[in-house]
């Protein structure tokens, strides 16, 4: 029992090291390890030869490598500055929707897109100010956008994306309203925004990042029978071509963002989060697991906040947290709203991470630290916490 728990600590452990430079390493490396320690040989070879044949998860991370790169055409091309030029509406609107929409975009460095457009606005903000406000208001919609991290991990559990999104709302709502609330409240004189008013500038990026999930959604109940993840691929590539094509990008120029873009890490990702987890469901580390005594609500709440926040990589905080879920409780008793909390729970814990990429850019873009932004969002996060505890508690105990 001793070398099967440290054996866990140690491939958990040194998969989260490798994972603060590199995450698919750390997921491949934190997998073979505990493959090495708990599994023979062949069976570590035959669950890598099933994750990698599995058309499925190939084609998942084909459309996750696909994505990345919808975000830097939109960015390279304009559209999004003129999207944000052609709005007009109040300061506080625009601070919420812009950094919203930009946070849409999956791309390395995010943050520091949206930062400068939001520092442009309002009156009586400090940087502290300013620095809460983008980070949150940048992750409200992310959260459920059916192309973001909710995509990868609803797969892994086998959950309907959507399903998911709309059980979501609530949560959107909650974070979006307290963030008004406790965010924006410093904002002194809310001004009526000077940018001219364009429907076509606003419609076309609209349009590019709408499109993926309207397609995939469309083709998945007109084709039942088709894996899933092949209207995903049709779906996101429409929107990068179109995205190509409205944003006059030419060849040369989409070559250069596809080096810069580097899709295939993203690719990666997606195989060795499903490497671990299978891995990790055929170790006897899940029967040790699900020996220990623990609520539910202390595991997917607790447990699954406190890994995204030692993680700051919400996909990876999951990665963990399901097969244990599992290995505690069984895969028949994750509901589509436990997926939610555990998802959202894994979520708020990547979004107030100290190693948290964007927190991290945004402190050093507006010159503030660590210890002033987390007492700027402290009432929001705090609000939003025990209400997910107690939602938690109500439905699982």
């Amino acid at each position: 029992m001793l070398l099967l728990w440290s054996s866990f600590i140690v491939s958990i452990a040194l998969m989260l090291w490798i994972a603060q430079k590199n995450l698919w390493l750390g997921l491949f490396v934190g997998a073979f390890l505990l493959g090495i320690f708990n599994l023979p040989l062949a069976g570590l070879a035959r669950v890598g030869l099933t994750v990698m044949t599995d058309a499925s998860i190939l084609l998942l991370g084909l459309a996750v490598g696909i994505i990345p790169l919808i975000g830097a055409v939109l960015s390279k091309s304009g559209l999004m500055d003129e999207l944000l030029g052609a709005l007009r509406m109040r300061s506080r609107h625009f601070l919420m929707i812009a950094p919203a929409f930009l946070g849409m975009l999956p791309m390395p460095g995010g943050a520091l897109l949206s930062a400068p457009i939001v520092a442009k606005v309002g009156d009586g903000v400090t940087n502290r100010d300013y620095a809460a406000i983008n980070v949150w208001f940048r992750h409200v919609l992310v959260m459920i956008y059916p192309l973001g991290g909710l995509l990868a991990t609803s797969k892994m559990a086998q959950m309907n994306v959507y399903t998911e999104m709309v059980i979501l709302i609530p949560a959107f709502l909650i974070m979006t309203a307290l963030g008004y609330l406790f965010l924006l409240r410093p904002v002194d004189r809310d001004m009526m925004l000077s940018g001219k008013y364009d429907g076509r500038k606003i419609a076309v990026p609209l349009i590019i990042i709408i499109s993926a999930p309207v397609i995939h959604l469309t083709l998945m109940s007109l084709f039942p029978r088709f894996i899933p993840e092949i209207p995903l691929v049709i779906g996101v590539t429409v929107s990068l071509l179109a995205g190509l094509f409205l944003g006059n990008i030419c060849p040369s120029e989409f070559a250069w963002l596809f080096l810069a873009t580097k899709p295939w890490r993203y690719f990666l990702i997606i195989i060795g989060m499903f490497a671990f987890l299978r891995v990790f469901e055929k170790s006897a580390v899940t029967s040790a697991i699900a020996a220990l005594h623990f609520s539910p609500t202390v595991l997917v709440v607790g447990v699954g906040f406190l890994l995204g926040a030692l993680t700051g990589r919400a996909q990876l905080a999951f990665s963990l947290l399901l097969p244990i879920y599992y290995a505690k409780f069984g895969a028949s008793s994750l509901t589509p709203v436990v997926f939610a909390i555990m998802y959202f729970s894994n979520f708020m814990g990547y979004l107030m991470s100290p190693i948290h990429p964007c927190i991290l850019m945004t402190l050093e873009y507006f010159q503030t630290d660590l210890r002033s932004f987390y007492r700027h969002v402290a009432a929001p996060f705090v609000i939003t916490f025990l209400l997910l505890w107690m939602a938690s508690w109500l439905i699982q105990g």
